[in-house]
């Protein structure tokens, strides 16, 4: 028998996908729980109109994400800071002041969790940092640390 999942199966498939299931299996396991549904035309043709939607769905975001990726490019984000001799900051800039920064400044949110330091900031000066926007877009966060 046909069905089409509703969700995950552990061992049989991902939800939206259409698998070939024993009819006892189907029947007594799958239906009454709601975990899948039968595979008549209707329901195969409502699967592929929301695959079609889904597939919509994530090129707008990657658009998305490449826009806010050319965003970031032209941004530089001042952030000023204490430090004691030789330059070297008490402290060291976390991703969350590079946030707050760029939100303040330049009205533009973005996840701490999504910006990359490679090293922690911890010296006055001009710095790189990329910032993961999904599918597989990285976009570049020019940060300018001065003396406050």
């Amino acid at each position: 028998m046909k069905v089409i999942l509703l969700q995950d199966i552990k061992g049989k498939g991902k939800k939206g996908q259409m698998i070939e299931a024993s009819d006892g299996y189907a029947r007594n396991y799958l239906l009454p729980r709601k975990m899948a549904i039968e595979a008549t035309a209707d329901n195969i043709n409502t699967m592929k109109m929301n695959d079609k939607a889904k597939a919509e769905q994530q090129a707008r975001d990657k658009a998305q994400a490449q826009e806010f990726a050319a965003r970031l490019e032209d941004v530089v984000v001042e952030i000023t800071a204490k430090a004691g001799s030789g330059g070297r900051l008490f402290g060291s800039i976390t991703s969350q002041e590079v946030c707050d920064a760029l939100k303040e400044q330049h009205h533009i949110i973005v996840d701490k969790k999504k910006i990359v330091q490679d090293e922690p900031i911890k010296a006055y000066g001009t710095y790189t940092l990329k910032a993961k926007l999904g599918f597989e877009i990285i976009g570049n966060i020019t940060v300018h640390v001065s003396e406050g």
